[in-house]
């Protein structure tokens, strides 16, 4: 997994003071994505990362000035702290994942003793799984004709399989 956060921007807002958003490009298995954060959702992943893996510095919550040389900084010390993260740490928390907003992998160990960043997903969600949708022991026209009467069960599957558009209506 890479993650970048190659830009940032000022929102402003009528209910609060405004604040900066910072795009974050996540690469992984050859796709990418980009979530949007701001500060204070990145300190509060770093106070629950903190309480079960070994997490590095992230930059400071009191900005003097809000200048654009101040936000680079702040921006890039946020791009090094995901990147540390990801390089300290074998296996990553469900709700590091759930941060980035990347799908979880089946079986994450210390994803389990971390919780989730959003506490109301269930754990069924992230488990994949898939049944067989049909499944024949035997090729059904190849089975030797017991009697002569059909077998109006797997006459009727197939032709509910390969011919579906001639259904009763």
């Amino acid at each position: 997994m890479e993650v970048y956060i190659p830009s940032f921007r000022y929102e402003e807002s009528d209910l609060e003071r405004g604040y900066t958003v910072f795009k974050i490009e996540v690469l992984m298995n050859g796709r990418k994505h980009f979530v949007e954060k701001r500060y204070s959702e990145f300190h509060a992943l770093h106070k629950k990362l903190k309480k079960c893996i070994k997490t590095p510095e992230i930059p400071s919550k009191h900005v003097r000035n809000w200048v654009p040389k101040v936000l680079e900084q702040r921006r890039q010390g946020l791009e090094t702290y995901l990147q540390a993260v990801i390089l300290e740490n074998e296996e990553l928390p469900k709700l590091f994942l759930d941060f980035l907003n990347v799908r979880h992998l089946p079986s994450l160990p210390k994803a389990e003793s971390c919780g989730s960043f959003e506490e109301t997903e269930s754990e069924e969600s992230s488990k994949l799984s898939h049944q067989p949708v049909l499944l024949f022991l035997r090729d059904p026209y190849v089975l030797p004709a017991a009697s002569d009467c059909p077998n109006v069960v797997i006459e009727g599957v197939l032709h509910g399989i390969f011919y579906p558009h001639l259904q009763p209506r």
